[in-house]
């Protein structure tokens, strides 16, 4: 499939306009091209746990979904779409269906690092024909920005919060990409919207694949992260400059790094996020030191992995 401009642009637009998402949210710009990667003269069916995507698009009698659409519990979005995704399988067995389909799952940071990740699990290990997208927003953005498994160590968020007896969150993150990676199943990447042609040939590759796929795109929200709305695009290419996520692909157990950077020092990406200024004061030093340090191992271990060293 073409990755041209002019071609994806002619695409259908399954998300519609006149949504109510945040001007500036990246959960939205990552919709946009993920499905720009759905093949041609095919029929869709979208599962959306509850979070920003969900609230801001299906708000009852208004959809902006132009295509089949099912709302599930944050923690079922995988149970309900594999449930789906099996009874196409054996209606279509049976003749009954004739149209070909492909299920997609877009589930926030918490519905898929946290509350959704042992439906998740099961849905790739049974090896459902679906793609399974976390739009990765590093926090539970929808309900007060709380702490999620995907928010970076440092992070101030609302229960993790910079004071006297806080920094910030104190954790380094869960790598559910390489979780995901962990199931064996065909096709798992890691993307940004900054990077679009690369996401879109991302999704064609998981929309083709015969098995499961998973997709985890980052998608800064300005409105955690306190950075102007403007910025969003900008703030994912400099995540993926500072190596915080580099984009990757493993095929068929093979890891690919699919952009390479020269790379830059997290320092200069965290001081555009009003979430790290804290860690900016003397006495937060050796926390930026350890989330470089950390970064750092993760590099030379992703490195290793696509034998790059």
């Amino acid at each position: 499939m073409s990755t041209k401009l002019a071609d994806l642009v002619q695409k259908p637009q399954y998300l519609s306009g006149g949504h109510r998402l945040c001007a500036g949210c990246g959960a939205s710009i990552a919709v946009r091209q993920i499905l720009m990667g759905v093949p041609d003269d095919v029929k869709l069916v979208i599962a959306n746990p509850t979070g920003c995507l969900e609230v801001s698009t299906s708000i009852y009698p208004y959809t902006a979904w132009n295509t089949s659409y099912i709302h599930s519990a944050f923690e079922n979005a995988a149970a309900t779409l594999s449930g789906a995704e099996a009874a196409y399988q054996t209606l279509k067995k049976q003749g009954k269906i004739k149209e070909d389909f492909r299920f997609v799952v877009f589930g926030g940071d918490g519905g898929t690092y946290d509350i959704g990740l042992q439906a998740l699990s099961g849905t790739l290990e049974r090896g459902h024909r679906l793609v399974y997208v976390c739009y990765n927003n590093e926090a539970y953005m929808n309900t007060g920005i709380q702490r999620s498994g995907a928010t970076i160590m440092g992070s101030w968020t609302t229960t993790s919060p910079y004071g006297r007896y806080s920094s910030g969150k104190k954790e380094n993150r869960k790598d559910m990409t390489a979780i995901a990676a962990a199931h064996n199943i065909p096709y798992v990447a890691q993307a940004s919207i900054s990077h679009w042609r690369d996401l879109v040939r991302k999704a064609q590759k998981a929309f083709a694949a015969d098995g499961p796929a998973f997709i985890n795109v980052l998608s800064p929200c300005h409105r955690g992260w306190r950075y102007p709305m403007e910025k969003t695009v900008e703030m994912a290419k400099m995540a993926v400059q500072a190596c915080i996520w580099p984009l990757y692909e493993v095929e068929n157990g093979k890891w690919n790094l699919t952009a390479k950077v020269k790379k830059q020092p997290v320092e200069g990406y965290l001081k555009t996020q009003g979430r790290f200024a804290h860690l900016f004061q003397e006495e937060n030093k050796d926390i930026l030191k350890a989330i470089q340090e950390n970064v750092d191992a993760e590099w030379e271990k992703l490195l290793n992995l696509c034998e790059q060293k």
